[in-house]
């Protein structure tokens, strides 16, 4: 029977396990490809990484050569010894092909820095951009260093189908997932979604600081325009990188000069989409 792996895409998901493995002493090997030729299913510097037990988190090819990689890993665990894989065109391993193309190299390193991992997933946890360096010392791949950034975050306020229906793809997509409304069922409809307990707004005077990032986005999903004005203050208010509004061009026409009123500078009503 195949040992089993956690299929997470995101690093600070794949961290969040090694600083599980960091805090109960367990032994791991830390796995990140570390350069591509061709096509891939995932980027340089994705990452996974390979309990003693045998256990792994994250993947490196959506299937077709993972099972290899944690074998591989295993060995590594037990060795002590690091090692660079190679997949697809001039590997030795011509039993496992690459339906993508290409070739994909693989570093594994049973003594990672731990700290540094540890220091990188707190940063991601706090919505900050991170930087690991890898350095497999071999001719063909040399040190790299791979910049990553906080999960993509999208806070919903709004009521109804829409509402509802967004913050399941939202969630589905794997984005961090917050959600405002003045309607307790909807509330409760999306609660599995939300990455915290999801916000019950009773009153617009309710709806002041909100808390986003350039790596966030922001919707209203309001057919009952009404709450919208308060929401869009607040959001603009930040560094959000992204604002949108559900409406027609008439609505969105009626929804700027509205906020216009309000004092909105000309500049952030160009951020509303």
């Amino acid at each position: 029977m195949s040992n089993p792996i956690a299929y997470q895409d995101h690093a600070v998901d794949v961290l969040a396990q090694v600083a599980t493995y960091v805090g109960t002493g367990r032994l791991f090997a830390l796995i990140a490809s570390v350069d591509i030729k061709g096509g891939s299913a995932r980027d340089v510097g994705s990452l996974a990484v390979v309990s003693d037990a045998g256990e792994m988190t994250g993947y490196m090819s959506n299937g077709c050569i993972d099972q290899d990689i944690l074998v591989h890993a295993m060995d590594c665990l037990q060795s002590g010894t690091a090692r660079i894989l190679q997949y697809g065109e001039g590997s030795p391993f011509h039993d496992l092909t690459l339906p993508c193309g290409g070739a994909l190299s693989v570093w594994i390193d049973p003594k990672p820095d731990k700290d540094a991992l540890v220091a990188a997933y707190r940063s991601l946890l706090a919505r900050q951009p991170a930087l690991l360096t890898f350095s497999p010392q071999q001719k063909t791949c040399q040190s790299i260093t791979i910049a990553y950034q906080p999960k993509v975050a999208l806070t919903l306020a709004g009521r109804g189908a829409i509402f509802r229906a967004t913050a399941k793809i939202a969630h589905a997509i794997g984005f961090d997932v917050s959600c405002f409304s003045p309607d307790t069922d909807d509330l409760n409809a999306v609660a599995g979604y939300c990455k915290n307990t999801p916000t019950h707004v009773r009153s617009n005077s309710s709806i002041n600081a909100l808390n986003l990032d350039p790596t966030s986005g922001f919707l209203t999903l309001f057919h009952d325009h009404d709450w919208e004005p308060a929401f869009l203050v607040a959001a603009l208010a930040t560094s959000v990188g992204f604002v949108g509004a559900l409406g027609s061009q008439r609505t969105q026409e009626a929804r700027l000069a509205h906020l216009a009123k309000l004092g909105v500078s000309n500049t952030d009503l160009k951020r509303i989409y």
